[in-house]
């Protein structure tokens, strides 16, 4: 019966040289730096900007990338035992990094970066740093499968992965997914900044890239094999987060509705078992309650 599905033994190591051993995961971790370096190279040259702050930038990007994600993976999944051997952080090589802690640590490195060099605004430069996040995601993701990590539901699919270093069940591979996902969002930022409908809007690209991502990790809960707690929080968050802005654009009462999924995101995650009611009341009730106030407000 597992001959009608794909079995996936490949090896995380690409090779060894000595002491030194470089894995998939890393090889691609690095790609997605060099390809998001060359689109950054291309974006700064079209603006007009100077390539040594590109450089600068991209020092900031990479260390806030690795502390946040390595953070991210011991505060977030196991702080018990990272704050009682605290030592044990440092050691990034061993593995765990967490793509949720690498998008704080990118904001914040940012944001450190916008105060540094005045003349680019922090919403200036995420608009054109989600590009290359979103290629970045796909690459990463990429190298979540050849770790065989991140695995997705048990299925009979045809497409379905056996992952032999886990089990011998046949499974959702949502790391493809998640994969196809950022490189599709990619896409969609690459087309909007490539044909200049995002250069006199600042928080354009930024407000296109939080909503694609909260709704393509939603979507996936039916496949994942996680807690879905962080899941339903994330979207909820990234979501908010770009209602919040998008006031910009729209009327301001978006704001408020941004402000409200924000901070139901942040109850799912202090108490994941009521993850579902606080998605239920920041994606459902509050968006009801939205369209009343905005129907006897403007419309009636």
């Amino acid at each position: 019966m597992l001959l009608s599905f794909i079995e996936w033994s490949v090896s995380p190591v690409i090779f060894h040289f000595g002491p030194i051993t470089v894995r998939w995961y890393g090889f691609l971790f690095a790609m997605a730096f060099v390809a998001g370096y060359f689109i950054m190279t291309w974006v700064f040259k079209k603006e007009g900007k100077p390539q040594t702050d590109l450089e600068q930038l991209s020092v900031y990007m990479i260390i806030g990338t690795v502390i946040g994600a390595r953070l991210g993976h011991c505060l977030f999944y196991n702080p018990v035992y990272y704050l009682s051997n605290p030592i044990e952080i440092l050691k990034v090589w061993e593995g765990g990094l967490a793509s949720h802690g690498a998008a704080i640590g990118i904001i914040t490195a940012m944001y450190i970066f916008s105060n540094k060099k005045k003349k680019y605004s922090l919403i200036w430069i995420l608009d054109r740093i989600v590009i290359v996040v979103a290629l970045g995601g796909s690459f990463i993701r990429l190298g979540n499968l050849f770790n065989s990590e991140i695995i997705g539901k048990p299925t009979d699919v045809a497409w379905a992965f056996v992952f032999t270093a886990v089990d011998n069940l046949p499974r959702h591979p949502t790391q493809l997914y998640e994969s196809v996902a950022y490189f599709l969002i990619f896409i969609v930022l690459w087309f909007v900044y490539y044909k200049g409908i995002s250069l006199n809007k600042n928080g354009l690209l930024f407000n296109l890239f939080l909503p694609l991502t909260a709704g393509g990790i939603f979507c996936l809960i039916l496949f994942i094999n996680r807690d879905i707690s962080m899941v339903i929080s994330l979207s909820l968050i990234f979501y908010g987060i770009a209602l919040f802005n998008a006031s910009n654009f729209t009327l301001n009462e978006v704001r408020y509705l941004g402000l409200a999924d924000i901070i139901c995101g942040i109850f799912a995650i202090l108490f994941p078992a009521l993850g579902l009611i606080f998605w239920a009341v920041g994606f459902g009730v509050f968006h009801i309650i939205y369209g009343m106030v905005m129907y006897i407000k403007y419309d009636r």
